[in-house]
C-alpha cells in the first residue's frame, strides 16, 4: 500500500471553503492566517472570473468571425436577456438601494470603485474597468489571440467603431432594459476609446431625466415626457 500524502486532518481543511477557514481565523483572532486566507480568497475569486472572462471574450469572436455582426448581437441578446431576466419599474425602488445594488455588482470585478454623485446621478467607475479593460491590458486584442474589434458602428458599440468585442454587452443590457422597461435602468458613458479605459455607470435619480443622446446611440427613441 503506498504511503499517504495527506493527514486527515490536512484533508479535512483543505476541502473546507476559504469562507469558513477565514471567519474561524477571524473568530479565534488569529489575523495572521485572517491576511493570508482573505488573500487567498481573493485570488481564488480572481481566477474564476478571470477564467469566465476570458472564455466568453473568445466564444463571442468565434461567433463574430464565423457567423458575423448581427449573429454576434442574437447570441449576446440572448445571453443578457437570460442574465438580466425579469426587470422592475426602478422608479419603484429606493435610490440608495439602486446604487447599493449596482455597486454590489460591480464588486463582482475585484477592482476598487469610484463614486460621484451630482443633482441628477451616481456614477460608479472601476479603477481599472474588471473585465472590458483588463482584457485589452493583457493583451487580448493583439496577435497571437486576436480577439475581435468591431470595425462598424452598431447599436451594440453605442454607434462607435473599433470596440472591443467584449465590452458590447453593457449596450445590449441598456438595448434590453428600454425594450422591457421603457428607459435604461443603467447608462454607461464610454471612455473615448472604449475599453481602453474604464466607462462610467450612471444611475438617474429620475429616469426622465436620461438624456435623449442615451437612446439614440442605441437605435432607440426616447419616450415623450409625460405631463402632470
Amino acid at each position: 500500500m503506498a504511503d499517504r500524502f495527506f493527514t486527515e486532518e490536512e484533508l479535512k481543511e483543505m476541502g473546507a471553503r476559504t469562507l469558513d477557514l477565514l471567519t474561524e481565523a477571524i473568530e479565534s483572532g488569529d489575523s495572521g492566517k485572517a491576511k493570508s486566507l482573505a488573500n487567498r480568497m481573493h485570488k481564488e475569486s480572481e481566477f474564476m472570473h478571470d477564467l469566465y472572462m476570458n472564455w466568453i471574450a473568445d466564444l463571442m469572436s468565434y461567433i463574430h468571425t464565423n457567423l458575423g455582426t448581427d449573429s454576434t448581437y442574437q447570441a449576446v441578446r440572448k445571453i443578457c436577456n437570460t442574465a438580466q431576466g425579469e426587470l422592475i419599474d426602478v422608479r419603484k425602488i429606493d435610490f440608495k438601494l439602486r446604487v447599493k445594488g449596482l455597486l454590489h455588482a460591480l464588486r463582482g470585478h475585484l477592482q476598487p470603485i469610484k463614486i460621484e454623485e451630482d443633482d441628477e446621478k451616481v456614477c460608479l467607475t472601476m479603477e481599472p474597468c474588471g473585465s472590458g479593460q483588463r482584457l485589452v491590458q493583457q493583451g487580448a486584442y493583439d496577435p497571437p489571440r486576436n480577439c475581435t474589434m468591431i470595425a462598424q458602428p452598431h447599436p451594440m458599440t453605442y454607434g462607435l467603431t473599433d470596440v472591443p468585442i467584449y465590452c458590447t454587452h453593457e449596450p445590449v443590457l441598456e438595448i434590453l432594459a428600454i425594450e422591457k422597461l421603457g428607459y435604461p435602468a443603467v447608462v454607461a458613458v464610454p471612455a473615448e476609446k472604449m475599453g481602453r479605459a474604464a466607462c462610467k455607470f450612471c444611475i438617474y435619480k429620475n429616469v426622465e431625466d436620461i438624456p435623449e443622446e442615451f437612446y439614440t446611440r442605441l437605435g432607440k427613441q426616447k419616450p415623450k415626457r409625460k405631463e402632470g
